[in-house]
């Protein structure tokens, strides 16, 4: 019983989880070294993650600077970041990278801002889902006679105090988000 539980609850912080990391990859008009997270670089013949191959630091709202740790990595990460789906123009001075995070337009912030909704939705989607298992589950337990009907229904309204519990979360999350793309 306490399995089912268990499981679902463990579904549902991974669905969560996963929401905030699609959060952190999307674009506010903010620096962050999030953003940089999915970039490749080109190391000795390996996609090497940029993370491994430079420190990325962020000392003001709209700039990032990325100091690799071998001068000879600027050409193939200013290469990444070009081709990547960011949209940004890094800076190179020869010795580190400078990216200027140009202010967002108001119909690219509503743009985002749906982006942002949809990516939650989809998350709200996802814990509906395992909540749907989680039921499924449930019902096979009562028609096997592993537990009585008045088990399962307890379960299934345990297991609904869950999915509200971490869509009221992913709200919260997407509240959050949409507030931040749309300030100025």
């Amino acid at each position: 019983m306490q399995a089912v539980l268990d499981t679902c609850e463990s579904k549902m912080k991974k669905s969560v989880s996963a929401l905030q990391q699609e959060y952190n990859l999307l674009r506010t008009g903010r620096a962050t070294a999030a953003l940089f997270d999915r970039i490749k670089v080109e190391y000795y013949g390996q996609e090497t993650p940029l993370s491994q191959v430079a420190s990325i630091s962020v000392p003001e709202a709209r700039l990032v600077v990325i100091q690799p740790w071998d001068s000879s990595l600027l050409g193939p990460i200013e290469k990444a970041i070009l081709k990547s789906e960011l949209s940004l123009n890094p800076n190179n001075d020869g010795k580190l990278l400078r990216i200027n995070f140009p202010p967002l337009t108001e119909d690219r912030r509503k743009e985002l801002a749906r982006s942002a909704k949809n990516i939650a939705e989809q998350s709200r989607i996802a814990i509906r889902n395992i909540r749907r298992e989680a039921i499924d589950e449930v019902k096979k337990m009562e028609k096997g006679g592993e537990i009585s009907e008045d088990q399962q229904k307890d379960l299934e309204g345990r297991v609904q105090k869950l999915t509200d519990s971490y869509i009221g979360e992913i709200n919260v999350l997407a509240d959050e988000k949409e507030k931040e793309i749309l300030e100025i």
